[in-house]
C-alpha cells in the first residue's frame, strides 16, 4: 500500500497542472466558507460582548429593540427604586435611564449615508457600565451640547475627530472625546448628556431604556415575570449581555445560512470538478492501472489508492483555502440595517478552520469515489490493450 501511495504522490507532482485545477477550486470554496463564518462569528461576538452579566436592561414590553421602546418618566422612577436594583454605599440606585435614537451621517470612506446610534446618558451610566474607558480627549460636561464617540465609529464616520463640530437635529455638537468598551457594540455609538439630548431629539417625555446593576443576576428572570403581570408598568427585564446577544441572533443566523448555502453550491461544483479531474487523470493512466493489476495489486487497494489521491488533492486545497482566509482575521467591517450600523472584526476561529478542512476532505471523497471505483474495475487485458 505504501508503494501505491508513493506512486500517487509522484503522479500528483508530475501532473501538477491538472492537479492544481482541483486544488484551486476546493481552496476557493474553503476560503469563502471560512470568511463568511468569520464574519458571522465576529458580529455575534461583538454583540455578545456588549453589556454586563451583572446588569439588566429594561425596555417597553413588546418592543423589538431599544429604538422602538419607550418608558415614561413615571415608569423610570418606579423601576429605579425596585428592590432588585443594587445601590451604592450612599444608597443611590445604580440605574442608568437612556435615550436611544439614530442619526444619519456620512461614511469616511465613500461619503455614503449611514445610520449611527446616538445614546443620551446620565453620569450613572459610567458606574453601571464599568467596561467603558476614555482613550482620547475628555468626557462631555453636563448641560452642554458635547458628545463623546466610540473608537470604532470614529474610524468609520467622517467628522468625528475630537474638537470637530457636527450637526444633529439642527443643533451643533462638539466632539470632546473618544471612548472604548472592550470591543463591544458601544464602540459604534455616540454618547451625550441625556438632559440635553432628550429635548433636542423630541424625547422629553421619557427614555427608551433603563440599564441597572442588579443585586442578584439569577433573579432577573423572576423580575421579568413579575413585570409581565404588572398592570401599571409596561416594562420587561432581561440580562443585558443576553439582550444584546439576542439582537445579534437573526443576522448572525442569516450569515451562517448564507455561508452554508454558498459553500454547498460552490462545494458541489468543486466536487464535480474534482471528479472530472480524477476521471481525466485515470483516463491517461489506464496502462498504469493495468500494470498494477498485472503485478497482483487487488482492486480494493487500487480503489483506496486513487481515493487517497483525490483526498490528498482536496486536503491541499483545504490548506490553501485556510491560508487565503487567514488574512481576513481581525479585518474591520460593519453591518447595518434600517436602524443603525455596527462595526465589528472578522474572527477566523479554530472551529472555522477545522470545518473548512472537513468540507475540503469531504469534497475530495465525494469527487474521487466514483473515478476510483471505475479505475479499480478496469480489466487487466482491456487496460493493457487500450494503452
Amino acid at each position: 500500500m505504501a508503494m501505491l501511495l508513493s506512486y500517487n504522490v509522484r503522479n500528483v507532482v508530475v501532473r501538477w497542472r491538472v492537479s492544481s485545477l482541483a486544488v484551486g477550486g476546493i481552496a476557493l470554496v474553503v476560503a469563502v466558507l471560512i470568511v463568511l463564518v468569520a464574519m458571522s462569528t465576529g458580529f455575534r461576538e461583538t454583540l455578545a460582548a456588549t453589556g454586563s452579566l451583572d446588569n439588566a436592561i429594561l425596555t417597553q414590553r413588546g418592543s423589538a429593540s431599544e429604538l422602538t421602546s419607550g418608558l415614561s418618566l413615571t415608569e423610570i422612577a418606579f423601576l429605579t427604586v425596585d428592590p432588585h436594583v443594587a445601590r451604592r454605599a450612599d444608597g443611590t440606585p445604580l440605574a442608568s435611564p437612556e435615550m436611544v435614537v439614530v442619526a444619519n451621517m456620512e461614511r469616511r470612506v465613500d461619503g455614503k449615508p449611514t445610520n449611527v446610534l446616538v445614546r443620551g446618558i446620565t453620569p450613572m451610566a459610567f458606574e453601571v457600565r464599568r467596561d467603558v474607558r476614555l482613550v482620547e480627549g475628555r468626557w462631555f460636561e453636563g448641560g452642554k451640547t458635547e458628545i463623546v464617540v466610540g473608537k470604532r465609529i470614529r474610524e468609520r464616520v467622517a467628522g468625528l475627530e475630537p474638537g470637530s463640530v457636527i450637526s444633529l437635529q439642527r443643533r451643533q455638537w462638539r466632539v470632546v472625546g473618544v471612548f472604548e468598551a472592550e470591543g463591544s457594540g458601544f464602540e459604534s455609538e455616540i454618547w451625550g448628556d441625556a438632559d440635553v439630548m432628550r429635548p433636542a431629539f423630541n424625547r422629553a417625555q421619557g427614555y427608551q431604556s433603563l440599564t441597572v446593576r442588579v443585586r442578584d443576576p439569577l433573579a432577573i428572570e423572576g423580575w421579568a415575570t413579575d413585570l409581565e403581570k404588572s398592570p401599571f408598568l409596561r416594562a420587561t427585564a432581561k440580562n443585558e449581555r443576553q439582550y444584546y446577544a439576542d439582537q445579534a441572533g437573526p443576522l448572525a443566523t442569516l450569515l451562517l445560512f448564507l455561508a452554508g448555502f454558498v459553500s454547498t453550491v460552490m462545494g458541489v461544483g468543486a466536487a464535480f470538478g474534482a471528479m472530472n479531474t480524477m476521471n481525466g487523470i485515470i483516463a491517461t493512466r489506464t496502462r498504469e492501472v493495468g500494470t498494477l493489476r498485472a503485478l497482483g495489486f487487488p482492486r480494493l487497494r487500487i480503489l483506496f489508492a486513487f481515493l487517497a489521491e483525490a483526498t490528498m488533492l482536496a486536503f491541499a486545497g483545504g490548506v490553501l483555502g485556510v491560508l487565503i482566509a487567514l488574512p481576513f482575521d481581525g479585518l474591520e467591517s460593519a453591518v447595518g440595517n434600517q436602524f443603525s450600523e455596527l462595526a465589528f472584526s472578522f474572527r477566523v476561529t479554530a472551529d472555522a478552520i477545522v470545518t473548512g478542512l472537513v468540507v475540503a476532505v469531504s469534497m475530495g471523497v465525494f469527487g474521487g469515489l466514483l473515478p476510483a471505483w471505475r479505475a479499480s474495475r478496469i480489466p487487466i487485458t482491456a487496460a493493457l490493450r487500450d494503452a
